[in-house]
């Protein structure tokens, strides 16, 4: 069996060599090296542990390195039910992330409150803080986890490296109130 090699980004190959933007380079190595901040409040949490687990092996995509301090994370992958006292919790979080930084909500109650229509709960974190990719399922299997994971991927590998400077950006973060 062939190694597992990242595909190579567009580029002139040649014996011995391969020149490619250096945009392209950079996407290839933050794509591939993801380093997530799992902020996990309920049973989604427990389905992210077995996606973590030798079965499913969340490592094969470059999202081995687990870390617990927002200053050393770019994913922040929010799971399960938000109470409105932890919203300014995640949102200071979010807001200590170095950026680029990526947001994946998982589960039902991440996204949308889920079966938890009450005066309590969040109903979707992204009346917070801007959400890059939803990953449906009560709880959602870790097929599901992993397939938001790879969606995280294609979305860093093609971004620009100038769009967090970009007019939209600020903009989407004016509108979450966010310096």
């Amino acid at each position: 069996m062939a190694p597992t090699v990242a595909e190579t980004p567009e580029g002139i190959s040649g014996q011995g060599f391969f020149a490619t933007s250096m945009e392209k380079a950079v996407g290839l190595a933050r794509k591939n090296s993801l380093w997530p901040l799992p902020f996990a409040t309920s049973c989604c949490g427990i389905e992210f542990m077995a996606t973590m687990g030798s079965h499913y092996d969340l490592a094969r995509f470059g999202s081995e390195r687990l870390s617990f301090s927002p200053r050393q994370s770019d994913l922040l992958m929010v799971m399960g039910t938000v109470a409105k006292k932890m919203g300014p919790v995640l949102r200071e979080v979010y807001i200590q992330m170095a950026e680029p930084k990526w947001v994946i909500a998982v589960g039902a109650c991440a996204s949308s409150g889920g079966i938890f229509d009450t005066y309590s709960v969040l109903q979707g974190i992204d009346r917070i803080i801007p959400v890059d990719v939803y990953v449906p399922g009560c709880p959602p299997r870790p097929e599901q986890i992993i397939d938001g994971i790879i969606k995280i991927q294609e979305l860093v590998g093609n971004e620009s490296l100038r769009r967090r400077n970009s007019k939209e950006y600020q903009d989407l973060m004016d509108q979450y109130n966010i310096e």
